[in-house]
C-alpha cells in the first residue's frame, strides 16, 4: 500500500465492515480531489455540500457524495474532461477505478458521474490483514457520486486552502457562510419524497453547533432560481427563521432520524429532534 493512503487509512477506527467501506470511501474522495486539482478543475469551480463540511469544517458524518458549483454559468462545461486527471491520480496511489458520466434523464444544470471500483479488491487493499470480505459480493461495487452546477446561483463567496494529504494541492472551496445558506436552502426546497433527509438536519445543526452565519445574499439567490421567492422579494434572517419554523412543523422527526443513523457513530443527540427543538435553536440562527 502506498505510504500515504496507509497513512489515511490508519486514522480511521472502523468497527463494521460499514465502517470499513466508508473509511475506503472518505479515502477515495482525498484521492479525486487531489486529481481534480492537480487536472485544473478548481480554476473552474468550487468545492461544497456535505463532504466539503467534513473535510475542512469537520463535520462528524459520512457524506457520499462530492458536489461542485461553476463559479459562473457554463452551460457548455464538460466534467468529463478532468477525468482523466482524477483517474491517473488515483493509479499513482495504487487504487484501480474508473469514471463516466451518468446518463440524464431530464434536463437539469447538474452533470453527474460515478466513480466506481470493486468493493472486495479495494477493502483488500486497504485492510489487507483483517478478513474483511465476508458477505461481500465479488461483483459488488465501491460508488462514488460526484456533481457539478453548471448554472450557479448568485453571490456566493470561495477561500482557498490546501491539503497535505494523500499529497499536497490546492482546494478552492465555498466558504462556510455560503456553504450554511446552500444547507438552508436545502432544508427549504429539498424534495424529500418519500424519506426525510434527516443529514440535512443534522448538518444544519452542526453550523449552529458552530456559531455559523449565513451568506443572505447567496440564500436569496438559491432561492429566487428555485421559485421559492419572487425576483423582488427581498429576504432578511427573521424571514429565514420564519420560513424553517413553517419547514419543521411538517417534518416527520423520527423519518429524519432514521435517516442519519447509518451516518453518525453517536446517536443521543438525535432523541431531541422535534419540531420544538428545531425552533428553539434556529433562535441563535444570524445573518452575514
Amino acid at each position: 500500500m502506498h505510504s500515504a493512503i496507509e497513512s489515511m487509512i490508519a486514522s480511521y477506527q472502523p468497527a463494521s465492515t460499514i465502517d470499513r467501506k466508508n473509511a475506503a470511501k472518505e479515502v477515495i474522495q482525498e484521492v479525486v480531489l487531489c486529481g481534480l486539482s492537480r487536472g485544473g478543475f478548481f480554476g473552474r469551480a468550487a468545492f461544497y455540500g456535505g463532504t466539503a463540511l467534513r473535510i475542512f469544517y469537520g463535520l462528524d458524518r459520512f457524506s457520499e457524495d462530492l458536489d461542485f458549483s461553476l463559479f459562473d454559468p457554463d452551460a457548455d462545461f464538460d466534467l468529463s474532461r478532468y477525468f482523466e486527471a482524477v483517474e491517473l491520480e488515483a493509479r499513482s496511489f495504487g487504487l484501480n477505478i474508473a469514471i463516466a458520466m451518468r446518463e440524464k434523464r431530464r434536463a437539469s444544470d447538474i452533470q453527474s458521474a460515478f466513480l466506481k471500483g470493486n468493493t472486495r479488491e479495494h477493502l483488500l487493499y486497504f485492510y489487507p490483514e483483517e478478513g474483511t470480505l465476508a458477505g461481500i459480493p465479488s461483483d459488488e461495487k465501491l460508488k462514488i457520486k460526484f456533481e457539478v452546477d453548471v448554472n450557479p446561483p448568485a453571490k456566493a463567496r470561495f477561500r482557498r486552502t490546501f491539503r497535505l494529504a494523500p499529497s499536497p494541492y490546492e482546494i478552492c472551496l465555498y466558504d462556510e457562510p455560503s456553504l450554511f445558506a446552500g444547507k438552508i436552502h436545502a432544508v427549504l426546497c429539498r424534495s424529500w419524497k418519500n424519506r426525510v433527509k434527516g443529514r440535512d438536519l443534522y448538518d444544519y445543526l452542526f453550523y449552529l453547533g458552530r456559531g455559523a452565519s449565513v451568506n443572505m445574499e447567496h440564500l436569496e439567490a438559491r432561492l429566487v432560481q428555485t421559485g421559492f421567492l419572487e425576483e423582488r422579494e427581498r429576504l432578511d434572517i427573521a424571514k429565514v427563521r420564519k420560513l424553517l419554523g413553517e419547514r419543521f412543523s411538517h417534518i416527520d422527526f423520527r423519518d429524519a432520524r432514521r435517516d442519519v443513523e447509518p451516518f453518525v457513530a453517536d446517536h443521543r443527540p438525535l432523541d431531541l429532534w422535534s419540531r420544538d427543538f428545531f425552533i428553539a435553536v434556529t433562535e441563535g440562527l444570524k445573518g452575514a
